[in-house]
């Protein structure tokens, strides 16, 4: 096996980062929704109550869903210009 050339691996290198920032924001944006779908209410007094902490949940997920749309959008990039780069390193001196 011979030695990845340093463009190569410096691409595959940030792109293992992003991927497992993304992996990790994902697992976190599925214990949100969990606790989402884990309220419920008794009555309306309590219904108001935690009411507020519903929104600041939710506004959390939209926040998490545009980092993690961003991240896999970097990290589809990233992989796609690494196999570019591996596939014209194999052309040029195969």
């Amino acid at each position: 096996m011979g030695i990845v050339p340093s463009p190569l691996a410096i691409l595959l290198m940030i792109w293992g980062a992003v991927t497992a920032a993304l992996i990790v924001l994902v697992i976190y944006g599925n214990t949100l929704d969990n606790h989402e779908d884990e309220e419920f209410y008794v009555n309306k007094k309590e219904e108001e109550f935690m009411g507020g902490q519903q929104k600041v949940l939710v506004a959390k997920m939209e926040r998490l869903k545009k980092v993690i749309f961003s991240l896999a959008v970097v990290s589809g990039v990233l992989l796609l210009s690494s196999a570019s780069i591996w596939v014209y390193i194999g052309l040029t001196r195969g």
